[in-house]
């Protein structure tokens, strides 16, 4: 007599995936409403909104792509360092032009990199994590940039 033996459920993946994956600290945020500047007359970008931290993960998306310019063609998403980011499917979803950063890692050089969000994170039916693609904007050997350009 065979035992029916059950499959893992996607919410048992999600699981073991957040708990042996996303291990980092990150934070997902926005740029804030413009803030008026009385001494120069002008509007200044206001403090950046955060719209999610907690556990995540940054992964690379494979080497460095290579893409033909032409000349005079602009190729606004044209990337060298593609990356991954990974976060629970509880998470916000991640904007095109939000900034993720490293808040905590097991990596000291990962803390404080910053990458923008070059798309809004994908959704799919059948899903443990979500994947949003990312181009890192700083990069630190000491882990303690923090800037985004």
């Amino acid at each position: 007599m065979s035992v029916p033996v059950e499959g893992l459920t996607l919410g048992a993946v999600s699981a073991i995936v957040e708990k042996k994956i996303l291990t980092d600290v990150i934070k997902i945020y926005r740029p804030g409403d413009p803030v008026f500047n009385p001494d120069t007359g002008q509007y200044e970008p206001g403090p950046p909104v955060g719209i999610y931290e907690g556990r995540g993960g940054i992964f690379p998306s494979g080497d460095p792509g290579i893409v033909l310019h032409l000349e005079g063609q602009a190729y606004v998403d044209d990337s060298s360092s593609k990356y991954k980011l990974l976060t629970p499917l509880d998470a916000p979803v991640a904007s095109r032009g939000d900034t993720v950063s490293v808040v905590a890692s097991a990596d000291p050089a990962a803390v404080g990199r910053t990458w923008r969000v070059l798309d809004v994170g994908q959704s799919s039916t059948l899903a443990v994590v979500r994947t949003t693609f990312l181009d890192q904007n700083t990069q630190s050997g000491t882990g303690t940039s923090g800037g985004t350009s």
